[in-house]
């Protein structure tokens, strides 16, 4: 049980990295683009407005992965409790 719960951590980071590093290479390019015109501007304003929800929802997604940490390593410890309780 302790290997699918490292596993899924493990996964859930990785996934999580890999979301911000595509958001900051998407705004880079972005702002390496430019744009003067009022179509461009509000088309701009719009990509702002969509990284910031990405954001916004990796941001999210990171504290449900903290938490998905947090209950596995309890539910781990409180196992091992278990087991060793029942030894002695």
């Amino acid at each position: 049980m302790g290997g699918i719960a490292n596993l899924i951590i493990i996964l859930g980071t990785v996934l999580i990295f890999f979301s911000f590093l595509f958001s900051i290479i998407v705004i880079f390019v972005k702002l390496l683009k430019g744009g003067a015109s009022s179509k461009g501007q509000k088309a701009n304003a719009d990509e702002a407005k969509m990284i910031q929800e990405i954001y916004q929802g990796m941001a999210r997604m990171e504290e449900r992965v903290e938490s998905l940490e947090t209950i596995l390593i309890e539910r781990e410890r409180a196992r091992k409790e278990r087991e060793n309780n029942g030894r002695i």
